[in-house]
């Protein structure tokens, strides 16, 4: 059973910062491309950054700059860390796995919500 369990979310002041983690179960860590995904209420869901199996890393531009995204094959946790976080960044979260090949993977965490507000 594949489970994408998402923590580190919360309430945090503008300029502030958050660390998410993003701990997999049930798949190979290492061979998927890991991503995390936000959506505000209203909007679409957006790539945030996503990291490659080899650690190639994709940043949106919204938080390019202020973000960096990791991930820990052992541990088999991804992370964002989020800095000088803005109103803009307030959205559900969410943690994505995805593997491309024969055949096709695409698992989704439950996500958790970051709200960024004085």
């Amino acid at each position: 059973q594949v489970q994408l369990k998402e923590s580190g979310g919360g309430l945090v002041q503008p300029g502030g910062s958050l660390r998410l983690s993003c701990a997999a179960s049930g798949i190979i860590f290492r061979d998927y491309t890991m991503g995390w995904y936000r959506q505000a209420p209203g909007k679409q869901r957006e790539l945030v950054a996503d990291i490659t199996r080899a650690g190639t890393t994709r940043l949106a531009d919204a938080v390019k700059g202020r973000s960096t995204i990791s991930r820990d094959n052992v541990e088999k946790t991804m992370y964002l860390q989020m800095n000088n976080l803005k109103p803009e960044d307030t959205a559900d979260y969410y943690c994505n796995a995805r593997f491309s090949g024969m055949v096709d993977y695409d698992y989704w965490g439950q996500g958790t919500q970051v709200t960024v507000s004085s």
